[in-house]
């Protein structure tokens, strides 16, 4: 079988200096925090990736939509995965939860203060949004 990276898009959704996350429910990384986003749609631009995947997960609009970071995360084997991060302010609907089999509850919480434990997608983001870092190589371990 071919190994490939997986490569999902992800968006720091803001509202109030607070951004959203959703408490996963799958078997990976159950009870970790992360940013609503998924897969890349064949010839979809980023930012309808984006606008799709917040309607289908949680039911919330966006605006002002901007590239954050790319991640290429290899420390949690054997998944290797590319994430392209975008910020997005909040602009209509309150968060529900429209994928109950992936998803436990959203909400928005402190930047500085997040809830534990997060997926490190969400830890990179943060460290991006405070540095301006936008560029992330995490190597596995073995």
């Amino acid at each position: 079988m071919e190994q490939k990276p997986n490569f999902a898009i992800r968006v720091m959704v803001i509202k109030d200096g607070k951004v959203l996350l959703g408490k996963n429910k799958q078997a990976f990384g159950i009870g970790k925090h992360g940013l609503p986003g998924g897969h890349l749609e064949y010839m979809e631009s980023f930012k309808d990736c984006v606008k799709r995947e917040l309607k289908e997960e949680c039911g919330i609009e966006v605006e002002n939509l901007k590239f954050l970071t790319i991640a290429n995360s290899k420390d949690d084997l054997p998944y290797h995965n590319v994430h392209i991060i975008l910020t997005a302010d909040w602009k209509s609907g309150e968060p529900k939860v429209l994928e109950p089999e992936k998803c436990e509850s959203w909400d928005w919480y402190d930047m500085e203060n997040p809830p534990k434990p997060l997926f490190k997608n969400v830890e990179l983001s943060l460290e991006s949004y405070k540095t301006g870092k936008n560029y992330f190589d995490i190597e596995g371990t073995k």
